[in-house]
């Protein structure tokens, strides 16, 4: 029977996350249903069955929208002509990629327009890598972190750079980077890794939960590569790991002999299923949490949200005569509002 369980911290959502789930729920509380929405939102399947049930359809590809309609993009980023042809179509667009895949995007089309031959370490067809690779797609090479450098031939051995799935796991992008490096002397890198900083921060907190947990559940869905990448650390580690995406996926036999059970969440998975999870394990002593650092970064809504937002709020206190200058609004807000809290109004 297991008698505590260790909840590490941060686990869960991130910046990008929160914007995106924000983002999507003031979409569906803005507009009439359907909104549509190019690709999930975020790899979690509870997230989107709750935005499903909200109205919102899920299409990959991009001309299934109909044209005046509500769009929203994901936060993994969207290729150039993605991002065109939904302006086009919709009636309001807003891209809810996330700011630290748009600084790859940057970095593809900066060195590409230097002439560099572009390393792009991911994984083949996932969302982000998908959308950056197609920012420059005659420049870069897609690697499979698992598969290395194998037979990559650059142009000019001296004009190679390096960039990353935000969402890798640390091990991946250094084994790459470290390969690249010896082959190519004058390597150009990120000035910081792209790796995610809740990326980072997640795996050195399964590493820590790994030292002192018998079983680790990761909570999150099967495509979530930063999930996977956690399972794949905590594996890693020496310590049995297993990837959960709710109370429902837990197999009794993994918890058989463990007295302590690590829990943590990728990056797109809801508090809501992490303390599913914790109530079905049922410790008899308890959870407590592991906390390694504090995170308090917060990503602004989208632009163009933020822009609609404004522009409906002063229709309304114009309407009703209601105009309180100096008083903060709900863009000004936002920072006090979790997505969390979002997705409990979806029912999540």
């Amino acid at each position: 029977m297991v008698e505590r369980v260790l909840l590490a911290e941060p686990r869960g959502f991130c910046a990008g996350v929160e914007m995106a789930i924000k983002s999507l729920t003031w979409m569906v509380n803005i507009f009439e249903p359907p909104v549509y929405c190019y690709h999930e939102i975020v790899h979690n399947q509870a997230v989107v069955a709750a935005f499903e049930r909200a109205g919102v359809i899920f299409v990959d590809d991009i001309t299934e929208v109909p044209e005046g309609s509500p769009v929203m993009l994901s936060a993994h980023g969207s290729a150039p002509e993605i991002v065109a042809e939904a302006s086009q179509r919709a009636a309001v667009m807003v891209d809810a990629v996330c700011p630290l895949v748009t600084k790859v995007h940057h970095e593809v089309k900066l060195m590409a327009k230097k002439d560099y031959d572009i390393i792009y370490v991911g994984h083949e067809g996932h969302d982000e890598a998908v959308g950056a690779v197609a920012e420059a797609p005659g420049a870069v090479t897609l690697i499979d972190p698992d598969q290395g450098l194998g037979s990559f031939q650059p142009k000019d051995p001296g004009r190679v750079a390096l960039l990353a799935q935000t969402t890798l796991g640390m091990h991946e992008w250094e084994g790459v980077l470290d390969d690249a490096a010896v082959r190519y002397p004058e390597l150009i890198t990120a000035r910081r890794s792209d790796l995610c900083y809740a990326t980072t921060n997640r795996q050195t907190a399964i590493r820590q939960l790994a030292q002192e947990a018998d079983t680790i559940l990761v909570v999150g869905s099967k495509n979530s590569s930063n999930t996977q990448a956690l399972v794949r650390v905590g594996r890693k580690e020496g310590t049995p790991s297993y990837r959960v995406d709710g109370p429902e996926d837990i197999k009794p036999e993994w918890l058989e002999g463990s007295r302590v059970v690590g829990v943590t969440a990728g990056a797109s998975a809801p508090d809501q299923r992490v303390r599913e999870v914790i109530a079905a394990i049922n410790p008899t002593q308890g959870d407590s949490p592991l906390a390694l650092t504090d995170e308090d970064e917060y990503f602004p809504l989208p632009p163009m949200l933020r822009q609609f937002v404004k522009i409906l709020q002063t229709v309304v206190e114009a309407a009703f005569a209601v105009r309180k200058p100096n008083l903060p609004g709900p863009i000004e807000m936002d920072p006090e509002h979790s997505a969390t809290g979002a997705l409990d109004l979806l029912g999540v």
